[in-house]
């Protein structure tokens, strides 16, 4: 295992152009990589590193076998797949909430601290993309759902009668109330996060060690520059 050389999984989507600006900003030249090319890996000879683009929610499938040593994924990724991999940093981008939402007209009553009372939502189904988070939200309160994945259009499943309420992600909310959907709780808030692979970062831990020393000191400065 050459000790200097990094593989390095980037999301496709709306967190590739974040996660190449950043790489860049600490000397990895990356700028040329994207999607509208369709190519997969990217070698980058002079910074000792390939790329490789990934579908979001495969990366710590990547990461955890060690077809690449360092990934970007966000949080809500990571606990949904809970692979056996390192987090490293929180970068800060990539911003969402888990929530569970209810149609307008079925919203559970609220207590005397504002909150909704979640009690009548026992043994209820739930439609969602990530069935561990929400189970584990649930059996927190104590309670238990039955979880209904599915891979798109959460909102709908209301709707139809598919489910009683949804836990997704939302970052302004605008989807929810374009479908008439209330917010009834909140779950945890998200961002993406560096990972590795737990071999890797034992192996390669000076050269891991520089990039996120980098990149710390890149979003320190962001910080300080607001």
């Amino acid at each position: 295992m050459e000790k200097d050389f990094l593989t390095i999984a980037l999301p496709k989507g709306k967190l590739l152009i974040d996660s190449v600006r950043l790489l860049s900003r600490i000397g990895i030249e990356c700028n040329h990589v994207n999607e509208d090319s369709r190519k997969l890996f990217y070698d980058l000879p002079a910074d000792n590193v390939k790329i490789i683009i990934c579908r979001a929610t495969d990366i710590p499938t990547y990461i955890e076998y060690g077809a690449a040593d360092l990934g970007i994924a966000g949080k809500d990724t990571l606990l949904e797949e809970n692979k056996d991999v390192v987090e490293l940093l929180d970068l800060k981008f990539g911003y969402c909430r888990f929530v569970v939402a209810m149609p307008e007209g079925r919203v559970p009553p609220k207590l005397a601290n504002g909150e909704y009372d979640l009690s009548g939502l026992n043994y209820q189904r739930v439609a969602t993309k990530f069935p561990r988070v929400a189970e584990a939200f649930f059996s927190g309160l104590g309670m238990q759902v039955s979880p209904i994945k599915l891979h798109g259009n959460i909102e709908l499943a209301p709707c139809v009668g598919l489910a009683e309420m949804i836990v997704d992600i939302v970052s302004t909310g605008k989807t929810l109330r374009e479908n008439h959907l209330v917010e009834v709780a909140p779950i945890l808030e998200a961002t993406s996060r560096l990972i590795a692979n737990r071999v890797a970062y034992r192996m390669k831990h000076e050269r891991i060690r520089d990039i996120v020393g980098k990149l710390r000191q890149e979003m320190n400065e962001d910080i300080s520059a607001k």
